[in-house]
């Protein structure tokens, strides 16, 4: 943040302070101005999240009303219309991956509000509280290549767990009583699997079928409880109080002292970083036009030009992907004729960058 005097002041004698936060063409954003744009963004992605919120709702109430009139024309039909309830399981099936689908969506969105709700409100509201380092840079790398924030495995586990585990249960027992009860109540496990049969498929090969496949989703769901990638999801009591002895005061990061260890880990992400080198004639108007448009520091080498034998100045400077532009209008405004080289970097640490010290 640059701070700049201000000519206009007033007629105090003294220069106003202005802060600008962030320079565009000319325009400065205030400090007030910013706050005011991140309300509005949060606004928006609150909507956002509740759209595809509702969406989720809406594919869940899809296939409870399906399973609830599929089960009804089974219950009132007294011949073999057993196999419509496995038609309804594999449409069930269907409703679950738009769903997990949908869910990917959902935390998309509810990860930037998270965000935004750790980083910046809780710092304001919070003066012990300080926004993690790599906020800003995580937050518009989302924006910039926006990217789900979990696999399609753990949506698939998550929603099998809210809701549709309790779906597909209710539909396998009104199966399995329809078989075994109508029309009339089977007196052996061979009628009871006959009864299962669907065409020239064997009853049996319909049962094995069916228990294969109840196990693989248990197992899915087993599976994926270790993912929690997710951040859309209120954590459970006994996680969130777990780490509040008094070793907390021992940690050093301000989100383990107030919340304690792994309570909400959320990814972190950074825009590309690069090392630029601009070659020039006029380093010095070159560099002051820099720091003053980008408040980036520069630091300037001697060189020689092997083809003309003049002595040139090399400036270099570390930027990410989004300062590149405005780079390279800085050095045409300064000099024209200079020479901009762009290489990436594997890694910036240092001030304005990661800190040296990050774990």
């Amino acid at each position: 943040m640059s701070v700049n005097p201000n000519p206009n002041d007033g007629g105090t004698g003294e220069p106003s302070v202005r802060e600008p936060v962030w320079q565009y063409r000319g325009y400065a954003l205030r400090a007030q101005d910013f706050t005011t744009a991140m309300v509005h963004f949060y606004r928006g992605e609150i909507h956002r999240a509740n759209t595809w919120r509702n969406r989720l709702d809406a594919t869940t109430n899809w296939a409870i009303v399906t399973t609830a009139a599929v089960i009804s024309f089974a219950l009132a039909s007294s011949n073999n219309s057993h196999a419509v309830l496995l038609i309804d399981m594999a449409l069930i099936l269907i409703f679950l991956w738009i769903e997990a689908r949908r869910y990917r969506y959902f935390e998309l969105f509810s990860y930037r509000v998270r965000l935004l709700e750790t980083d910046f409100f809780a710092a304001m509201l919070v003066p012990p509280f300080q926004p993690s380092p790599d906020w800003a840079e995580t937050l518009a790398t989302s924006l910039l290549r926006p990217k789900f924030p979990i696999t399609n495995l753990e949506a698939i586990g998550r929603r099998l767990r809210r809701n549709y585990l309790a779906i597909l249960g209710i539909l396998l027992l009104v199966w399995v009583f329809k078989l075994y009860s109508l029309p009339t109540v089977a007196i052996s496990f061979d009628e009871f699997a006959a009864r299962a049969s669907i065409g020239p498929i064997a009853g049996t090969t319909v049962l094995v079928g069916v228990g294969v496949a109840a196990l693989f989703l248990i197992a899915t769901a087993l599976a994926t409880l270790t993912l929690n990638e997710a951040t859309g999801e209120v954590l459970e009591a006994p996680r969130v109080f777990q780490g509040l002895g008094f070793e907390r005061v021992l940690r050093g990061n301000p989100m383990e002292r107030v919340y304690g260890a792994n309570v909400w880990q959320r990814p972190s992400a950074r825009r590309d970083e690069f090392m630029t080198m601009i070659i020039t004639d006029k380093g010095a108007a070159v560099a002051e036009r820099v720091m003053q448009d980008m408040n980036r520091g520069v630091t300037q080498l001697h060189g020689e030009g092997m083809y003309t034998q003049k002595a040139r100045e090399v400036l270099i400077c570390a930027l990410t992907e989004t300062e590149i532009d405005d780079l390279k209008r800085a050095v045409n405004a300064a000099d024209p004729q200079g020479f901009v080289v762009v290489l990436p970097a594997s890694e910036i640490a240092g001030k304005g960058f990661a800190p040296l010290d990050e774990d």
